[in-house]
């Protein structure tokens, strides 16, 4: 099979909307964020949605699909900081291994906030991370999971503090590509794609599919899933969002370039 042929994905449920029904001319390549962005360096897959922090440290080599994305305009509900104490008070807060730009996003905040807590990296399972740590970041569908089973301990949304503090949307995910990958094959995957997430916004029977199957997937309530599609993350990127994107690789990842975006109009 043809790199070419592949389209990698996160392995949460916050990209369902465009790969639940996906053409199957695409092979699907599901893997954590993090890992997801050395699979499009090397070539594993033609595209993948990746951290936004790992596009600013690799945007040399990428450029980014337009109009899609992994966004959120305030709360996210799935990039959650836990602990039994105010984020004021932690001393130390467990970071998982698969992420990145939730990471940075948290450095960002308690920096903002003129904290400096000990970051410990571990293994992203909550009990553990908070027997050894005052605190612990957890993301995607471990993040929901843990906020439905411990609603008590939920002590930041980072989606709505960098909505709170900058008035824009937060892009935790990218989709991108090696700058030397075939234009037309770009073109083509981005269209499918954008045509999924088109079906998702228009065609409520088919939204209702996809949330049920999200639903018996996950093991979450169907009115949480279709709570977290309604009001939390999204998969459109609009012009707010690309401002919101600019602004958090300009002030959180330390990115002056500006990105190459492919240009899906042009012959």
């Amino acid at each position: 099979m043809s790199w070419k042929n592949v389209i990698g994905r996160v392995s949460f449920s916050n990209c369902d909307p465009i790969f639940d029904g996906l053409d199957p001319v695409w092979t699907i390549l599901s893997a954590p964020p993090a890992w997801l962005t050395g699979h499009v360096m090397r070539r594993d897959c033609i595209a993948a949605p990746i951290p936004s922090a790992d596009f600013a440290s690799n945007s040399d080599e990428l450029l980014l699909l337009p109009e899609i994305g992994i966004v959120s305009n305030g709360k996210v509900g799935s990039v959650l900081l836990f602990g039994e104490r105010p984020i004021e008070n932690m001393r130390d807060i467990a970071l998982p291994t698969d992420s990145s730009t939730s990471k940075v996003l948290l450095n960002w905040i308690v920096k903002n906030r003129g904290l400096d807590p000990k970051f410990v990296e571990s293994g992203p399972d909550i009990n553990s991370m908070l027997e050894k740590c005052d605190g612990a970041l957890l993301i995607g569908d471990r993040a929901i999971l843990a906020s439905i089973s411990n609603p008590e301990l939920v002590r930041m949304d980072l989606g709505a503090e960098w909505t709170r503090v900058t008035g824009l949307p937060m892009v935790f995910g990218v989709f991108v590509a090696r700058r030397d990958s075939p234009r037309d094959v770009l073109i083509t995957a981005h269209s499918q794609m954008i045509s999924q997430v088109e079906k998702f916004e228009t065609n409520d029977s088919w939204r209702n599919k996809v949330i049920s199957r999200t639903s018996k997937k996950m093991g979450f309530p169907m009115d949480r899933v279709e709570e977290y599609f309604r009001t939390e993350v999204r998969n459109r990127m609009t012009e707010d969002d690309i401002e919101g994107l600019t602004r958090f690789l300009r002030d959180a990842c330390g990115m002056e370039k500006e990105p190459i975006w492919l240009d899906i109009h042009s012959e």
